[in-house]
């Protein structure tokens, strides 16, 4: 499947509720975890999410810098990005073209993401500065034992729900998680199934990111 077809395929809107401001503090619902999405999966109504960057099939990865915005961080540098995909094996970054740290907008706080993969781009988006973030509803399952896995907390306070992240876990998360998980995306070119594609991208970010990055890795064939 092609880039532009991509784009406008299983169109899906998966935020509920809109985010709303507390005492200065950004409050998110319950559907905007931190959603990994691609590009195809945001609703009409945001338009084009990104800068879209022509594939030139040039066999190496460009780097952009957006500044993050006022009160957000990025987690994780070039250098520190550049000398993970250098991990990886050649034959699974080659056909990475463009790696953008996205500043945050205002439409980008409505569908709050850590990262995304658009054709052979893939783009990384900042968090709070505070590194806490806060939300209205409890996390499932499954998004208590990612952050777990990379040393997020959960805490509960009153009816509000906070990640808290430390600069070390944070970036550990978005190093051996969410770039990965991505750059799994860049390489699923067999599925086109939304639930499938997680999937891979989910063994892949779990084989080549968490395994890898702790000395565990059992690279095999995704299921």
């Amino acid at each position: 499947m092609s880039s532009r077809i991509s784009k406008t395929h299983h169109q899906q809107r998966s935020v509920r509720g809109a985010i709303h401001q507390k005492h200065g503090r950004t409050i998110r619902p319950d559907a905007a975890y931190r959603q990994r999405h691609r590009a195809d999966e945001i609703s009409t109504h945001f338009s084009a999410p990104e800068t879209w960057y022509e594939p030139r099939q040039r066999g190496i990865t460009e780097y952009i810098v957006q500044p993050a915005g006022k009160g957000y961080i990025h987690p994780v540098t070039v250098d520190e990005i550049r000398d993970r995909l250098a991990l990886l094996p050649a034959s699974l970054t080659r056909e990475i073209e463009v790696v953008q740290l996205s500043g945050m907008t205002r439409k980008r706080r409505l569908f709050p993401l850590y990262g995304m993969q658009w054709g052979p781009n893939v783009y990384l988006y900042p968090i709070e500065e505070s590194l806490t973030e806060t939300y209205v509803r409890p996390p499932r399952p499954e998004q208590m034992v990612e952050a777990r896995m990379f040393g997020g907390e959960w805490l509960q306070t009153g009816h509000e729900w906070k990640l808290i992240w430390t600069p070390e876990t944070i970036r550990d998360f978005y190093l051996n998680n969410v770039l990965i998980h991505e750059v799994g995306h860049v390489n699923d070119t067999r599925n086109t199934n939304h639930h499938k594609r997680e999937q891979y991208a989910i063994w892949f970010a779990t084989e080549y990111g968490y395994r890898a990055s702790r000395g565990r890795a059992r690279f095999g064939k995704a299921r």
